[in-house]
């Protein structure tokens, strides 16, 4: 790769201009007109949505992305080492790829990387992430793809046969239902080759209170980030949400294994959204399910590679083992290496 513009270097694929605004209103619409009320969590990623999470990430309670940097930072020699011809680094709902760039400056001065191909729902976060990282690194080169993950995936068919790291950090996987999580799973498995990898970031089963604080901070941050998606519905769909009568309820739920989040209505109020023709009503303590998030055993990471096609090829930890990075390999590359489990 050889130093040229900024706008040389970067492509953005747009599909579908992300998410659709009528699939936000039919999301919408059978959300709060079900029993009980939800909606999906996709819809926080909006600009302002993007924003808040990266403040969440900061946050003293939210150990996950803390915690999983200091894995990243302590192993990355080892995973870039499963790649000894030029990569193409490919990752799953990228915000502003602050923990990628651990990757890719190791990428890079091995003088081992090909692409990045960040995929986020939000362009707007692409472009800010693509363009302040194409300014640090002069020789990268972008392929951006603003998309939702089941039209991000597609575009993975298209990429070159170079080998490939798909990167999904976060626990974003822990957003999905287990059976949701196996089939987007199953999907990367389609498109990867022996050659390629799936590097995971999941977080553990731990105690119920380190748990509930990091998705219930002190400073209210993660209620704004929950109160947004009203905030959406409002200025998108011409709503009238109160939002000081409505707040951030959380509790994580010990027989699923998940942290269950919830806005929950402070009094018997009716709520009028003008595009959709639609009067909700809303009884006093009445909760909209808004996200979940899934906590894994050893055990369980193991299954869920197993039933998607791959096999965990390496696995590393933090010394208190609250979170796991996870390194999964197609399973026809099974016999090829000895698995193991790595503590900082």
């Amino acid at each position: 790769m050889s130093n040229s513009t900024i706008e040389e270097r970067l492509t953005i694929i747009t599909t579908n201009e992300n998410i659709p605004e009528n699939e936000f209103s039919s999301d919408v619409k059978v959300g709060l007109t079900s029993e009980p009320k939800f909606l999906p969590f996709v819809h926080f990623y909006d600009h302002t949505g993007s924003q808040l999470f990266e403040k969440i990430c900061e946050l003293p309670e939210y150990y996950l992305t803390r915690t999983e940097t200091k894995i990243l930072e302590a192993y990355v020699d080892e995973i870039i080492s499963q790649f000894s011809e030029e990569t193409t680094l490919v990752e799953l709902g990228s915000g502003s790829s602050t923990k990628t760039r651990i990757l890719i400056e190791a990428f890079l001065e091995e003088k081992r990387l090909s692409c990045y191909t960040p995929i986020d729902i939000s362009r707007q976060m692409l472009e800010e992430s693509s363009y302040a990282l194409l300014k640090s690194y002069p020789v990268l080169e972008i392929t951006a793809v603003a998309a939702d993950y089941n039209e991000g995936l597609k575009q993975l068919s298209s990429q070159t046969d170079q080998p490939k790291l798909i990167i999904w950090l976060g626990s974003s996987v822990g957003n999905l239902d287990r059976s949701e999580a196996e089939e987007i799973l199953k999907r990367i498995k389609k498109l990867t080759h022996s050659h390629d990898r799936l590097l995971i970031g999941i977080d553990l089963k731990k105690d119920r209170i380190t748990l509930e604080k990091a998705y219930d901070d002190e400073q209210g941050v993660t209620a704004e980030f929950n109160l947004n998606l009203l905030a959406r519905i409002n200025q998108e769909l011409g709503g009238d949400f109160n939002l000081e009568k409505f707040h951030h309820h959380v509790r994580y739920n010990d027989k699923i294994g998940r942290v269950e989040m919830y806005l929950a209505s402070d009094c018997d109020q009716q709520v009028i959204i003008e595009d959709l023709d639609l009067e909700v009503p809303f009884a006093e303590n009445e909760k909209i399910h808004t996200e979940n998030s899934f906590k894994y055993s050893l055990d369980e990471i193991n299954l869920l590679a197993e039933q998607a096609g791959f096999f965990v090829e390496e696995q590393w930890f933090d010394p208190q083992k609250q979170f796991s990075l996870n390194l999964f390999a197609p399973t026809d590359v099974c016999s090829l290496k000895n698995f193991r489990r790595i503590e900082s």
